[in-house]
């Protein structure tokens, strides 16, 4: 089936929730308008490890979108996206369908980068989508194992510290050192955390590939075992890479201040799936951008010119401690305990009751 829009929302990041929350408040954009989601529902990332913690339900830590999009006078439709094809602002779902649109923004986010090897002996997990992890730890906590986590980024550190309680050992693998472009003082709070939970950390080992049980750093063997989350770097999605859309060196689709594709000005990109320089892949520049792509995507349907976006010099970062506190970062200042983890909760919380239609 073809059908053609004024605007496609294609997917359900953390921008486009913020679009869709702009539009409760003040009239949308003149024009047919729909979201594409592969699910009924979008999960909150800043939430994920106290879901897995125990301290939320699934259901406080995801938006349900038929509510949402309704109140917001768009449409909403669910499938996976498997295609882009930039010439003729279209997009394929898994099951055939292809929508057009005068203009597309893509807010689909990314992937783990993935390990060469043979899986077969490995119940191997990646971060994303969330749904799939949430899904994998309520299997495995029937029957808890030694667990390794892949990735000394801030998502692997904050999952160290929420599931090391609930398994009986626990191995963070990093490539380099942990929290890399984080403070000193931050990295050094993590893993004073980290080891106060038992969790085994090993630094500067660049996982190759796996062999069996076993995950191979050259020929060394750093870790053996039946149970791995990859919370490896963000890798772009394969039919992103695929399209003709300017791309940087690594896949990710390059654009503009104005979040504008490089090669295409009519699709819009932001988040993990869009490379702009000077702005970091992570969720709370997706939040940021939020504001100002929804006055640019007004500004586009409505021949007006469209703004710069201006990355923040410096980015509040609160890690979940994993029993209610968090690490705080802020332009090298560092800190921790409970009151930051009451400060993060707010905050998510308040992200999360922006969207929630009752």
């Amino acid at each position: 089936m073809n059908a053609e829009f004024d605007l496609l929302l294609a997917g359900a990041g953390h921008a486009h929730l913020g679009v869709l929350r702009q539009w409760l408040s003040v009239p949308r954009p003149h024009g047919r308008i729909a979201l594409v989601s592969d699910g009924t529902s979008a999960w909150y990332s800043g939430m994920l490890p106290g879901l897995l913690a125990g301290r939320y339900r699934p259901e406080q830590c995801r938006v349900p979108l038929p509510a949402l999009c309704a109140s917001a006078g768009v449409d909403l439709i669910q499938g996976r996206i498997v295609g882009i094809d930039p010439n003729s602002n279209s997009l394929r779902l898994a099951d055939g369908r292809v929508y057009s649109a005068t203009w597309l923004s893509l807010n689909v986010g990314s992937k783990p980068e993935a390990l060469p090897g043979d899986f077969r002996e490995l119940e191997l997990v990646p971060v994303k989508p969330f749904e799939g992890l949430v899904c994998a730890w309520s299997t495995w906590q029937r029957s808890p194992t030694p667990l390794a986590i892949l990735g000394g980024g801030a998502a692997g550190v904050e999952l160290a510290l929420a599931l090391a309680p609930q398994v009986s050992e626990l191995t963070l693998i990093s490539s380099g050192e942990i929290l890399a472009g984080h403070p000193p003082g931050l990295k050094a709070r993590a893993i004073r955390c980290l080891v106060r939970n038992n969790v085994k950390l090993i630094e500067g080992s660049a996982v190759e590939k796996v062999d069996g049980d076993a995950l191979l750093c050259g020929s060394q063997i750093v870790w053996r075992g039946k149970r791995l989350i990859l919370a490896t770097g963000a890798a772009p999605l394969p039919w992103l890479k695929e399209g003709v859309l300017a791309q940087d060196k690594r896949g990710f689709v390059a654009i503009t201040p104005t979040f504008q594709s490089v090669s295409h000005k009519q699709i819009l990109a932001v988040g993990d799936c869009a490379s702009l320089p000077d702005c970091p892949r992570n969720g709370v520049y997706a939040v940021r951008q939020g504001p100002l792509l929804a006055k640019n995507l007004a500004a586009a349907l409505e021949g007006q010119q469209l703004i710069n976006f201006v990355p923040q010099r410096h980015a509040l970062a609160l890690l979940a401690d994993g029993k209610g506190g968090a690490l705080m970062s802020w332009a090298g200042i560092t800190a921790e305990g409970r009151l930051f983890g009451w400060w993060k909760d707010r905050l998510d919380q308040k992200f999360i009751n922006k969207l929630t239609i009752m």
